[in-house]
């Protein structure tokens, strides 16, 4: 049973789930109605945020490593004053410099949340299939209402309230989380007992396959994520006359992705993980291709998919890192995924913007992305067939869960 502290500790680490998501997607919508105040285009301008999705990638490692060896819940209570008022100054940018100065400071306090949320949330979990699933969803759904409420105030108020606004609250978390939340030791749980059961041989395999998956896969993510608003701004003028339209089917279809990590979050108690990532990595590559083409409902059903399989992937891989990792260096293992995530899906903004302009002068827009993308999406199928099958994981698994004494040491909230 989870105490009252653990509860309390998973329902912030959701909302940040959430905060850090929607914060890195701000942008990608707000430029939608930006072009005029700065006099640049979009690729121009989209490039100005390689450097906080390069932050979010290398500052992973150091947050990990304060978050293990300092505290996770102070790192956290970090996260939500820093990405908060990082928002802000974005909101207040006069000229490109400062508007790319912002954008790279959201980056690196958005860097914590993964390997310090990643770990409290495995060590006050009761039941680590579903919180993640849960953990996911609320991922997703700061993806999908990225788009939504950005594109809400950037068409009522302005684009700057589309960043300034989401600050305050980001802010206003992390004073709640400060008064809620005292600097705790998790519960102690038998995790350790059964990592330290997983032949050397087989963890090293499982987390090559996990490195190539994550790097594949975080192209794949981040450059289908940053490019969604304006492919279907392109692309679905039949259905949708506003950056508002635009904002509400991004968000339906990121729901999709929020189905997806509860499906899969349920999986992972009952299946191993093998079993999952294998089916769910093959719907990648035709995705990718019929996004590539496809227009009107056709894009929808396609993109819909797509985020099925991608964020329904993401479960899967946060899965892998507590199967495989002892307790007291978990922060520092999800540090490293993500760092190999982010850093690879920091070369996706450069990737999108250059494709993108290429697609525009010859008139095929994103077509040349998505194809790329596809193979990257058959690179992370391809990977699943190597990663080692371990029938008894999901019984293992399940007595993991149960409270024990055999951690090295506490870690701390």
């Amino acid at each position: 049973m989870e105490s009252s502290h653990s509860r309390r500790v998973i329902v912030f680490v959701n909302a940040a789930h959430a905060i850090d998501h929607m914060f890195m997607l701000i942008f990608p919508t707000a430029v939608l109605s930006m072009s005029a105040a700065f006099g640049r285009s979009y690729g121009e301008l989209l490039a100005l945020s390689v450097g906080g999705f390069v932050a979010f990638g290398a500052a992973s490692i150091p947050a990990g490593w304060l978050g293990d060896l300092w505290s996770r819940r102070n790192m956290l209570a970090v996260f939500f004053f820093g990405i908060g008022a990082a928002a802000i100054l974005a909101g207040c940018s006069n000229s490109v410099a400062m508007l790319a100065v912002s954008l790279t400071l959201i980056g690196l306090f958005a860097a914590i949340y993964h390997p310090v949320g990643g770990a409290l949330l495995a060590s006050h979990a009761a039941k680590l299939g579903r919180e993640i699933g849960f953990n996911g969803v609320w991922g997703n759904l700061g993806i999908a209402f990225a788009a939504l409420i950005t594109a809400g105030l950037a068409q009522y108020f302005g684009w700057r309230a589309a960043f300034i606004l989401p600050g305050a609250a980001a802010m206003l978390f992390g004073a709640a989380f400060l008064l809620l939340v005292p600097d705790a030791p998790a519960p102690v749980r038998a995790s350790a007992r059964q990592q330290a059961a997983v032949p050397r041989r087989i963890a090293m395999r499982a987390f090559m396959v996990l490195a190539v998956a994550t790097v594949t896969g975080g192209v794949v993510f981040n450059a289908a994520t940053v490019s969604l608003p304006k492919l279907f701004d392109e692309r679905l003028l039949g259905l949708t006359q506003s950056s508002l339209g635009v904002g509400a089917l991004v968000c339906a279809v990121y729901i999709a992705g929020a189905v997806a990590q509860l499906i899969i979050g349920k999986l992972v108690d009952r299946f191993s993980l093998k079993a999952i990532f294998v089916p769910l990595s093959a719907l990648q590559a035709p995705c990718l291709f019929i996004a590539a083409k496809a227009g009107d409902w056709g894009l929808i059903a396609g993109a819909a998919g797509l985020m099925f399989a991608i964020f329904g992937q993401v479960t899967v891989n946060d899965a892998m890192i507590v199967r495989y990792t002892a307790e007291a260096w978990r922060s520092r293992a999800y540090a490293l995924r993500y760092f190999l995530s982010f850093s690879a899906s920091a070369c996706a903004v450069p990737l999108v913007a250059y494709l993108h302009e290429i697609g525009a002068a010859s008139g095929g827009g994103f077509v040349m992305l998505f194809q790329v993308l596809a193979v990257f999406g058959l690179g992370i199928f391809l990977s699943s067939l190597f990663f080692p099958h371990r029938p008894n994981e999901v019984q293992a698994a399940d007595a993991a869960d149960a409270p024990g004494d055999a951690s090295p040491r506490p870690a701390r909230a």
